[in-house]
């Protein structure tokens, strides 16, 4: 039999022993693809159903002096904000978050404001607070928009141009294109999801097939066999990354159909077939290192409770440079795509954003990754040659 000819019979022999725990393979195949859009396009609505809703809604805000700035009080009327009566405690309703946002005008108010200098007022928030920012927006914008038109009413009625204490006008020009600003809500979550989805998509199998297997005395028969080890190794390492391939595929179709159906936040989302392909693509790698190491990891473990272990740090691995990123976001330098999740975190988001990659990037991405995978095989072939591989913990 020759070495491909056993790699393929170990393949199937392995998938069909998962095809008969069909409640594991129904868990490892449509447990992410179904829980990892819903996860990021539900938050994304109830973000922005939550923005709308604060932003549209009469905001009551408690204000304590208002009879000394009736105009102002009239002002942030009509701009949806209304005053209410300020409770007495107003700092321990505060941090108590039984309210949001409340203003207080200062008891010199009346005797600044005539005699033309700034009269103080004060917003009480608690900053630590995530209901608390978007009603205080809203507050400080209204203010700001009142001192500016004051002002401006003040220097007319002196007849000078309100233009003069403006020396400078300030525009901004964005460059960012549409399809970009379309695909910014995806470059949040979403690389890491996918990484992980791919680094541990085969976990199951590959553990069971290795520390599994070991532990249940079947491996034994196996490695006793003519059949050389590497294809051996390589039929089950072929079996996980096929299982693997197929919950990428399901999850990113998940994520188009989703996004297809979704009435705002998914519309903005680039979800045609070719950014599958990429995004597919840039993952294959990390599907054969995270594979080929868990065949490593597993094939040194002395128990399937010892090998699934590894899991843990597993899992973190993929999010210590997602959130490095996102904390003290760089700028992508060539050598960053052959470091193994920054990589790929990388070209994730250069494809995301709709940046042009070129075919350096791509060359250097794909010889990294697959030349690490490449070594975690060799590990793992390596590991089965030892005979003690073939003796149960």
């Amino acid at each position: 039999m020759s070495i491909f000819s056993t790699l393929l019979t170990v393949m199937r022999k392995e998938l069909r022993d998962l095809s008969r725990d069909r409640r594991t393979l129904a868990l490892t195949l449509f447990l992410m693809p179904l829980l990892y859009p819903a996860l990021i396009l539900g938050m994304g609505a109830l973000g922005e159903q939550r923005v709308r809703t604060q932003i549209d809604k009469k905001l009551e805000v408690p204000i304590i002096g208002a009879e000394r700035a009736p105009n102002l009080v009239a002002f942030l009327a009509t701009h949806g904000i209304h005053a209410v009566e300020a409770p007495a405690d107003l700092d321990a309703a505060i941090r108590s978050q039984e309210i949001d946002v409340a203003l207080r005008v200062d008891e010199h108010y009346e005797q600044d404001w005539r005699q033309g200098r700034p009269a103080l007022v004060e917003i009480v928030m608690d900053s630590t607070s995530r209901a608390a920012e978007i009603p205080a927006a809203r507050l400080r914008t209204a203010l700001s928009g009142y001192s500016q038109q004051v002002g401006a009413l003040r220097m007319l009625a002196r007849g000078i141009d309100a233009s003069v204490a403006k020396p400078v006008n300030v525009g901004t020009r964005d460059l960012a294109t549409a399809e970009a600003k379309r695909s910014s809500v995806m470059a949040v979550m979403l690389p890491y999801l996918l990484i992980l989805t791919s680094f541990i998509g085969g976990a199951y199998l590959i553990l069971d097939a290795t520390a599994g297997e070991r532990e249940r005395h079947s491996l034994e028969p196996l490695l006793t066999t003519p059949a050389p080890r590497g294809a051996i190794v390589s039929g089950k390492i072929a079996a996980a990354c096929l299982v693997g391939l197929a919950t990428l595929l399901l999850t990113l179709l998940a994520f188009k159909l989703s996004a297809q159906l979704s009435s705002d936040i998914g519309r903005r989302m680039d979800v045609s077939f070719l950014a599958i392909g990429k995004i597919l693509l840039a993952l294959l790698p990390m599907l054969f290192i995270g594979t080929s190491l868990l065949t490593y990891l597993a094939a040194s473990a002395k128990s399937m409770k010892e090998a699934q272990s590894h899991m843990t740090w597993l899992m973190l691995a993929p999010m210590i440079p997602t959130f490095a990123l996102m904390v003290n976001p760089v700028k992508a330098q060539l050598w960053q795509f052959a470091v193994p999740f920054l990589a790929q975190n990388q070209l994730l988001l250069k494809i995301i954003r709709h940046e042009p990659v070129s075919a350096q990037i791509w060359a250097i991405y794909l010889l990294a990754g697959m030349g690490m995978a490449a070594l975690f095989w060799w590990a793992a072939v390596h590991r089965y040659q030892q005979e003690k591989l073939a003796i149960a913990g």
